[in-house]
């Protein structure tokens, strides 16, 4: 007896360049801010998400910082492992949307949390000075690196790129 008939399943082998970005700069921003509240705020003891009122809160504000770095991050793996399932990620895109969203996270936590909102500053009792620059100018490379794979990615092959 042979086994029952299945009907072949047609796939859509449409690759998603700008999902596979977008999916890539979601799990970046989930990993710069894991990277930044275990580093700076557990590790380092440095500060917390935010500054301005008791210990108690400023833990309170780390906890939610991380769990909404956590549901970033899965909700990212669960898009990016369905794109990878029907074969419609583009690596290259989601490797630049990758390092944008590192960028991001980065230049907006040192521009608006830090500066306008002032809900906390990298470090205290020091000049930060040199911090702001340090933290603002990497999350500027990582934005550059970030745009540079785009480019690369979306540059037909064999027109001049840089491979």
């Amino acid at each position: 007896m042979s086994p029952p008939h299945r009907p072949v399943a047609t796939t859509d082998r449409r690759v998603e360049t700008r999902r596979s970005l977008v999916v890539g700069a979601l799990i970046g921003v989930a990993v710069m801010a894991a990277a930044d509240e275990i580093v700076f705020h557990q590790i380092l003891n440095w500060h917390h998400f935010y500054d301005r009122s008791t210990t108690a809160v400023g833990l309170l504000s780390d906890g939610l910082l991380h769990t909404a770095e956590l549901l970033f991050l899965v909700a990212g793996f669960f898009v990016y492992a369905d794109l990878c399932r029907r074969g419609a990620l583009a690596p290259a895109h989601a490797r630049a949307g990758f390092f944008m969203g590192l960028g991001t996270f980065q230049l907006f936590d040192g521009i608006v949390d830090h500066k306008l909102l002032r809900l906390h500053q990298i470090r205290y009792g020091v000049d930060v000075t040199p911090y702001d620059w340090a933290w603002n100018i990497s999350a500027v490379i990582l934005l550059l690196t970030g745009a540079f794979l785009a480019l690369r990615a979306v540059r037909p092959a064999g027109t001049g790129s840089l491979s």
